[in-house]
């Protein structure tokens, strides 16, 4: 079982209501809030926040990166194949920092990782 530990960082957004349902889809977070340009995307006791930016110079997208801590990586390592959010082969398992884990980038450019440390 994935038990999620923590995390809550924000991520850029350069269309709000398109992240919000590709999260929704792909990583099974939910938006909890109405807020015009933000949501907090919630999953168990885990959350992040996607705030929205005009994508200009003065208020650019910029890509973020976060790490999921999580225990028990297989199960959501599963769910996420499943879902079309990565391919079977990006788990590395056993890595020389003491990890498994695997990573994708959603439609502005965010790294996620999920991560769990090696038992």
């Amino acid at each position: 079982m994935t038990t999620f530990q923590a995390v809550i960082p924000v991520l850029s957004s350069g269309d709000l209501a398109r992240d919000i349902a590709w999260y929704e889809e792909k990583t099974g977070f939910r938006n909890v809030t109405d807020q015009e340009g933000y949501a907090i995307m919630q999953r168990e006791n885990m959350e992040f926040h996607l705030q929205w930016h005009h994508g200009n110079d003065d208020d650019p997208v910029f890509p973020g990166v976060i790490r999921i801590w999580v225990k028990g990586i297989l199960p959501i390592f599963e769910e996420f194949v499943q879902r079309g959010t990565v391919t079977p082969d990006k788990l590395r398992m056993n890595t020389s920092w003491g990890t498994n884990e695997f990573g994708f980038y959603d439609l502005n450019k965010n790294a996620i990782f999920v991560m769990e440390d090696v038992e």
